[in-house]
């Protein structure tokens, strides 16, 4: 297929690198507002030329990737559709979805839209972000794939499963809910992680001389741009905010245990806690 990839950083970036890598593509094309980007994106190779006319950068691909922050995401996808023909077929990588679902809701070429978001992530961004193998073993969830054309629908698992990806089925609503529970909350509690240790640790070299593996795997996530994280937090907002009131509450018992010394209930919670292992290995 010719491929056009809308935003050349992280997600969109490594997933042109996959197409390529798994024979996917015969010719990629990039779109990137950006022109530091675009030109880097041509220097690593991650696609084929650069394409300034997003009219043209569409009608030429039979499959078109739109993967810029989810904001703009649901100001470029209306458009991108109004472009398209019912020979093509166009997805995006998003991590919220109701938003841009409502956007496209009543658009005649809905169906050649296909709602995805690749389970996989860095915590860096643009195009020197983009990484081969970044979605190898990890989940795909497509949403609300009644609304999706049928063959569109079976390119879209056909090119995900050869990555290769799990495939997963929700519909919007409640895709935004499970990834505020296992995605966002992790990126917003680790800002605030960072942002703790800043505070408290006003020596920059103390913390790097002490900061074990532990502390670096917690407060990752903190490195991530807030031009991706904002929109996110933006769009999945009522989502996020629940959330962070049950994380708020777990982290108040907890003090409340400490605080009264109450080391068995303390020891009690680690071992709930410890639960997850039956999860996630």
């Amino acid at each position: 297929m010719n491929v056009t990839v809308i935003g050349l950083g992280l997600i969109g970036g490594s997933l042109a690198l996959s197409l390529r890598q798994h024979g996917l593509a015969q010719h990629l094309i990039g779109v990137e507002s950006s022109p530091a980007h675009a030109r880097r994106a041509l220097e690593l190779g991650l696609v084929d030329e650069i394409e300034t006319d997003l009219t043209a950068a569409v009608r030429r691909a039979e499959l078109v990737v739109v993967a810029v922050p989810v904001d703009a995401m649901v100001a470029v996808l209306p458009p991108v559709l109004d472009i398209v023909t019912p020979q093509q077929v166009v997805i995006d990588v998003g991590s919220t979805k109701q938003a841009l679902l409502a956007a496209v809701a009543g658009h005649p070429r809905r169906g050649r839209f296909v709602a995805a978001h690749p389970m996989a992530g860095t915590e860096h961004s643009g195009p020197e972000a983009a990484v081969l193998g970044l979605f190898e073993g990890k989940t795909v969830v497509l949403c609300d794939v009644e609304h999706s054309d049928a063959e569109a629908v079976q390119l879209v698992e056909k090119l995900f499963q050869a990555l290769p990806m799990r495939l997963l089925y929700l519909n919007g609503a409640d895709h935004d809910v499970h990834t505020a529970y296992v995605s966002h909350i992790s990126h917003i509690t680790s800002f605030a992680l960072a942002l703790t240790v800043l505070e408290k640790e006003k020596e920059e070299q103390r913390i790097f001389d002490l900061a074990s593996g532990g502390f670096e795997s917690t407060v990752r996530l903190a490195k991530s741009a807030p031009a991706t994280w904002v929109p996110i937090f933006r769009q999945n907002r009522l989502n996020v905010l629940d959330v962070l009131d049950e994380h708020l509450h777990q982290l108040q018992h907890l003090r409340g245990l400490l605080a009264r010394e109450d080391y068995d209930g303390l020891a009690e919670q680690i071992r709930q806690a410890n639960h997850i292992r039956k999860i996630l290995p």
